[in-house]
Order: C-alpha cells, then structure tokens, then sequence
C-alpha cells in the first residue's frame, strides 16, 4: 500500500466517498476501499470524520438508530377537568350533515366528550363550543393541551385563554405523542365505530352518545377505574342487574370517598406514568444537549417538497440554527421566513450537524456581492408552469437542498442554456411563446431588484457577459446568468416573497 501525503488526502478521500463509483458509503467501507491501496497514520480517525461531515450522507440517508429524546410526561393533575387535551378527527364521511368529531379529554380521570360537527370550526365557532359542551358540565380548567391547529394557535383563542387563566400547551411540528390522552382516545373511538356503523357509514353521528357512554364507563388502564368512578364517585346504571347490585354511598360520606378516590387516582397516575416512561425510554437514546445557536438538520418525513417523487427526496433538511431549547425533548429552530410551518420540533426529528476539518469543502456555497446583491448559481431548472398568464420556473440552486428551490418569473431567470435544455427534455411543458432569448449567455438585461427584509435595496444595473468555464472568483465575480431570486420553502403554495438577487452560471 502506498503511503499518502497530508495535502493528498482530501482529493482521495473525496474520490473513494463522493464520487459515483463509490457511492457515498459509510465510514467502514469508505476505510475498506481506501486500505485497499493506500494508507496512512490517521486514516481510520479522517475516514470517520470526513463520512460523518458529507452533506450528502447527512441530508440524504435515513436514521437507523433509536428515537432521540428520553419520554418527558406531563405533569399529572391532582383533580378532574382542571387539565385537558383536545384534537380533531377529520374526513369522515356525512352523516346527519357531520363530517368532523371534536374530542375532548380529562388528563386526570380520562373521561372524553365527543362532539360532532359539520366542519373545522373557527377560534370564535371553538370558544362557543367549549361554553356549550365542557365549561357548562365542568367549568373552565387550568390547562389544555392540543396541537398546533389553526383553531388553537389563533390570536383570538390565545387572547381568550389568557383572559380565562387557561394555560396553553402545544405538541411540538410532527409530534403528535406530545398530545398522546387524545390520540389514544381518537384511535379507541375510530375502532368503536368502526365495529358498529353500518354499511353505509352514514349513521356514524348517532353512536358517538354510546362510543362516550363506553368509554366513561370502562376502566382505564393508567387509572385503575372508569372515569365516571373518578368524576363521580359512583357508576352509572348501564345494565338492568345494576339496579340490584349498586351501592350507592351515603351523602355523608360523599366527600371522604371521594378524597380518598382522588388521592387514589393519582397515585395510579403516577405509577402508571413511571412504567410507561420506563418502557418508552427503552426504544430511544438520551437526545443531545442542544444549546442556542447550534445547526441541525431537519427530518423532512412531515415536509412537503418541491420533487418529482418524495421517494428519492432527502431525508433531512438544513442545517438550522436553533433560537431557543424549550425542554429537554422540544427546541426552536430559526426556519425561512418564506417555511409556513410551525418552527417548534421535537428532538427525534433532528440530528446535529457534525462539523470538522474537512467540513469546509462540503458546506453550501455562501452568496457573493455583485453590485451590493447576494448572488447565487442556478444548478437547474426542475419545471415550469403559468401563474396568471405569467411563466415561471422552479429553479434548483446550486448548493441547496430541495426545500430552497422556488418559482421565478420568466422575465428574472437569466439562464438560457438551462431553460433550453429543459424545454428540449420537456418540450411539452409551459414555454415563452418565441424563441428562448440569450439571457445569461451573452447581451445584458436589466433586471427588476427585490429584497428580503432587512435587505437594503439597490439600484438597477445592466449585467455583462462572463465566461463560462471559469470558476467563481471569491467576490464581485460577475457570471453569466443573473436572475432576481431567493430560495422558498417546501410548499408549494406558498405567495412569492420579496427576495435577493441570484446569480446563474451557465
């Protein structure tokens, strides 16, 4: 085997791992296909390093390790409704005009309403429902747990609550489990009814009293008894032999039976709470200790991109900064403005971005300033489309991932090869009406200037002609290609933003 100089190592490393041939592999056999021929000292350790800094592994490979982030339970209420969980079950089919169930739970003694309704409701439609269904039978709690709806994070809700005295708590993006009393309570109805409605399913409105009736009335597992023997004291009579065996308590004892259940119900809480942290935490790892200002990457499994088949998508997305640790299991991080979703993750959906000596070489190109605008390469041009008689295309940026890709006017792409090559791949999509002008390859075009905020604005200038084989130059380079863009978030229904100007070398 021949042995390697240190100014030699990265070019071979970056053969042996990135190249086509090679496949991205891990760490193992990226040191199997090197010690094949070549060797040196630190071999083992740079191999680690340099497979553990790939972009391109991190973004692009699934997680096969346990979960991050140990079980982190929520506190357990001393007393019944002072502490609930609400959710949503959608896209069912009509039945007497409802398509929509509202289920609300009590984290202490698991008793659950279950409302119909013909639709999502608003913030206002939510507050007149929670008057009519719960704070008339229980009064106002102290906090509800819920999940990031648009009902639920609504100026009006939050104004309202905090009025009330009602404490609001939000599952983290994605992570559901944070809600879990609801989830659980949503699947045991969907099996209640899906063993009782009928063929047609229209009928699914009329056995919610009797799903709500069985689950009150039936032990719970976290409690050891039936929530109305939690709430009240007692059982209902279900069945005609009750009448025989009930027993009903003296109104003089009332209050001490139901301490004493009360007490007893917590302590069953906690118990169970401690057993399900325990087995829950066998399947995942303690998660990273997370501080403010470090990257991650995002998993992309809940994301919308702009891909053909979300099948050979990325994995992860980022990095991105973290702005605030929430606890232990939930951080901030600090998404484009132009990323519409909620910015509050749990940590099993990130990972830390692994940084090192040869990072460096892999990190995305950072912008250049032309003309006081930050520029950026066009790698590709994914797909175009009309929006209000105006052509665009989705253009991919060299460097970034797919959530960076966005739809740009027509008139600021200033690429000419690649719009080319794309209606020449697709020449059944959108296209200009003429010939395909020579933007970006040769003339000048003045192009119209927007800016992110905070971004100052910058007069208009003409662009010149630039060749093409050259490399970037590490400022004020002037490429072929300039178009007016920044890059957008996942969804493809997102407005246009105001945004930076780019650059596009063709």
């Amino acid at each position: 085997m021949a042995f390697v100089p240190p100014e030699l190592r990265l070019p071979i490393l970056q053969q042996t791992h990135s190249s086509k041939q090679a496949g991205h592999p891990g760490s193992e056999k990226t040191l199997e296909l090197l010690q094949r021929l070549v060797w040196w000292p630190t071999i083992r350790k740079d191999v680690r390093d340099f497979v553990a800094a790939c972009t391109v592994c991190a973004t692009t490979k699934a997680s096969h390790s346990r979960p991050c982030g140990l079980l982190h339970p929520l506190p357990v209420p001393s007393r019944p409704w002072t502490h609930l969980g609400m959710d949503f079950i959608v896209e069912l089919p009509p039945s007497c005009g409802n398509t929509v169930i509202w289920v609300v739970i009590d984290r202490f003694s698991k008793m659950a309403h279950f409302v119909p309704l013909r639709k999502l409701p608003s913030a206002v439609e939510l507050a007149q429902l929670f008057i009519q269904h719960i704070f008339r039978l229980h009064g106002f709690p102290v906090e509800i747990v819920s999940d990031r709806g648009s009902q639920f994070v609504s100026r009006f809700w939050r104004s309202l609550c905090k009025s009330l005295g009602v404490s609001l708590q939000f599952s983290s993006a994605y992570h559901p489990q944070t809600n879990g009393a609801a989830e659980r309570v949503n699947q045991a109805l969907e099996q209640f009814l899906r063993n009782h409605v009928s063929l047609c399913q229209d009928d699914w409105s009329d056995l919610l009293p009797w799903a709500e009736f069985a689950h009150n009335n039936a032990s719970h597992s976290s409690t050891g008894r039936s929530p109305f023997l939690s709430v009240n004291g007692q059982h209902p009579l279900a069945f005609p032999q009750d009448f025989l065996l009930s027993k009903v308590p003296a109104a003089d004892d009332l209050a001490a039976h139901m301490s004493v259940i009360w007490a007893a119900t917590k302590s069953n809480l906690e118990k169970s709470s401690l057993v399900h942290k325990t087995f829950a935490d066998r399947r995942r790892k303690p998660s990273p200790p997370y501080k403010v200002g470090e990257k991650v990457w995002l998993s992309s499994k809940n994301i919308r991109l702009k891909v053909p088949s979300p099948k050979l998508g990325p994995k992860f997305l980022g990095p991105f900064s973290i702005s605030e640790v929430i606890n232990p299991v939930a951080v901030r991080l600090q998404l484009p403005p132009e990323m519409r979703i909620p910015n509050v993750f749990h940590v099993s959906l990130l990972k830390p971005v692994v940084l090192n000596h040869f990072s460096s070489a892999q990190s995305p190109p950072s912008a250049v300033l032309v003309d006081g605008q930050q520029e950026y390469e066009v790698e590709k041009i994914l797909d175009s489309r009309l929006s209000r008689g105006s052509l665009q295309y989705l253009v991919q940026w060299k460097g970034f991932g797919p959530e960076e890709c966005s739809w740009e006017k027509d008139s600021d792409v200033h690429a000419s090869r690649l719009v080319k090559a794309f209606h020449g791949q697709f020449p059944q999509k959108p296209r200009p009406s003429g010939p395909v002008a020579p933007r970006g390859g040769g003339g000048t075009v003045r192009n119209r200037r927007r800016s992110l905020p905070g971004v100052r604005r910058c007069p208009s200038s003409r662009r010149g002609e630039s060749k093409m084989a050259a490399p970037r130059a590490p400022r004020g380079r002037k490429d072929a290609g300039a178009m007016t863009s920044r890059a957008m978030a996942p969804n493809s229904n997102l407005k246009e933003r105001q945004r930076p100007r780019f650059n596009a070398r063709v």
